[in-house]
């Protein structure tokens, strides 16, 4: 009788190219978290008969760069701090996966910070002691959110944090400095953004529920459980679909308004993956469609402001 044959090892896969390393770093499907309020806020200035082409430009430098910031500071302290390790079941992360350095990353977090400091500086110029306050509050939210003293993620509030920062500070803060006021327009088209950009930060820390616990990471998700975590998505999702109800009901907003109910076909799909989601392949197409709809909704909010 012959022996069997040994089954062939799995080809390694190649190590990523330092571009393709830092592109990883960057996580860059995630960016339209902060395109997105801007947007919606310059939208709302246009409607008031107010927008600047500058100013919408340099609020989206400084909204990505922050979230630059933030994204690669998140990679590394959580692999110093032993929270990315050997059990998560997200993407791979840059110093966890030995790519490259946490130091250089930090290095690299430090300088989008600055470049965003130096591009603000423009923008508080323009809007004055209201926009400082705002930029120094989301510099140390960047920071905040993985590291320091009280990071925010590991204290149950990266949601809140979501909601406040990439919803209704991003979304008021960018009609302010396009009008000089704060609108009660800009806080209401605020709030489905926030909501499905909270929706973003619920659903990696849903697949993470595992390893934070292990970790000591104590986010919302360990503190609350799956169940209420799967609840407060559809929560936040239906909260979204009832905006241009609200919306409607202003002086300021037409019919057009309704238009970000056109991506209800890709919302109801998606609800049904979250709540089926168990494997990290199966979070991980339910994270790439929350950031899609958070696009596409965000983007027919858009035209339904625009006059």
């Amino acid at each position: 009788m012959s022996a069997q044959p040994h089954p062939l090892p799995e080809p390694a896969q190649p190590r990523p190219s330092s571009l393709e390393a830092w592109t990883l770093a960057l996580r860059p499907k995630t960016l339209g978290a902060s395109g997105v309020p801007v947007a919606v806020g310059s939208a709302v200035a246009q409607a008031q008969g107010e927008f600047h082409a500058l100013i919408a430009l340099v609020c989206l430098a400084v909204a990505l760069l922050l979230q630059v910031a933030a994204n690669l500071a998140n990679d590394a302290v959580d692999f110093v701090a032993g929270i990315d390790g050997p059990s998560r079941r997200g993407p791979q992360r840059v110093t966890q996966a030995g790519l490259i350095p946490a130091r250089s990353v930090l290095r690299a977090a430090a300088l989008a910070l600055g470049l965003a400091a130096c591009a603000g500086g423009y923008l508080v110029w323009s809007g004055g002691a209201p926009i400082l306050a705002i930029g120094l509050a989301a510099i140390v939210g960047a920071v905040a959110y993985s590291a320091g003293p009280f990071p925010l993620a590991s204290h149950a509030l990266g949601e809140l944090a979501a909601f406040v920062f990439f919803g209704i500070v991003a979304v008021t803060g960018t009609t302010y400095l396009h009008t000089g006021s704060f609108s009660p327009l800009a806080l209401l088209a605020s709030l489905p953004v926030a909501s499905l950009v909270t929706n973003l930060m619920l659903t990696n820390n849903l697949r993470d529920i595992e390893s934070d616990r292990e970790a000591g990471k104590y986010t919302l998700a360990v503190r609350l459980g799956a169940r209420a975590m799967r609840a407060g998505y559809l929560g936040l999702l239906g909260f979204a679909y009832a905006a241009p109800l609200w919306l409607w009901g202003s002086s300021e907003a037409g019919v057009r308004i309704f238009l970000p109910w056109l991506s209800l076909p890709l919302a109801a799909p998606l609800a049904r993956e979250l709540l089926g989601a168990r494997t990290s392949q199966e979070f991980a197409r339910a994270l790439v469609g929350t950031a899609r709809l958070h696009l596409v909704y965000g983007t027919l909010l858009v035209l339904g402001l625009l006059r």
